[in-house]
């Protein structure tokens, strides 16, 4: 069963911070906009898979996402960005169970990334994710996700980050980059590679400094 932790007075309070973070700061001075070539080279020497693309177009104020239960219109797997629920998850690493991926989108809106792993990932590969998120938590969440549509992980791990430039954010159509990178183990320099070149890169401006872990 997926954990959905949509609780409306934290929810409401987390909000604030955040709207209030990204007024004070400006909602981001930079584009937020990667190269990422580089990225690209070491998930592919690492055995992964890699995809950098537009997420499918979807409406603001999360119109086409009123329930944790909507179909959702992603083109990548695990979803990168696009389309998702008004509420974000826990910042955190979620080994109690699989959190709704509806709500992780909103998460990579905020600039986060996210480690995914599958239904049959070894418990040994779920602990190198653990001590990869632990060295560095600040805008990172982690989950199982489990099979989707017909697209399932399986026994694979996954990391996904959404970024852009906050002053074109839905303007002509423009909705940021999804990048996702699928691989058959974990591999600690491709991940980090991943990381560093995309966490705090919000779409929306939100500042890496407003996903602390357990908010």
């Amino acid at each position: 069963m997926l954990l959905l932790f949509g609780f409306a007075a934290a929810g409401l309070v987390a909000l604030a911070v955040v709207i209030g973070v990204i007024a004070f700061s400006g909602g981001g001075s930079g584009s937020n906009e990667v190269n990422d070539t580089e990225v690209a080279a070491t998930m592919r020497a690492a055995g992964c898979t890699y995809r950098s693309v537009a997420p499918a177009p979807f409406r603001p104020n999360h119109l086409d996402m009123p329930t944790l239960t909507t179909k959702p219109n992603w083109n990548t797997f695990p979803p990168a960005g696009g389309v998702h629920y008004g509420q974000w998850a826990i910042w955190g690493f979620h080994d109690e169970g699989p959190v709704n991926p509806r709500m992780i989108v909103h998460n990579e809106e905020h600039g986060g990334v996210v480690l995914w792993w599958g239904p049959d990932t070894p418990q040994s590969e779920v602990d190198k994710l653990r001590e990869f998120y632990t060295s560095d938590p600040v805008g990172v969440v982690a989950t199982q996700i489990l099979p989707f549509e017909g697209k399932t992980l399986g026994s694979k791990v996954a990391i996904t980050a959404w970024t852009g430039d906050p002053k074109k954010y839905f303007k002509n159509g423009y909705v940021g980059t999804a990048h996702v990178a699928v691989c058959p183990t974990f591999n600690e320099n491709a991940f980090k590679t991943f990381r560093d070149a995309f966490i705090g890169r919000s779409v929306e401006g939100v500042p890496r400094s407003a996903n602390q872990p357990g908010t």
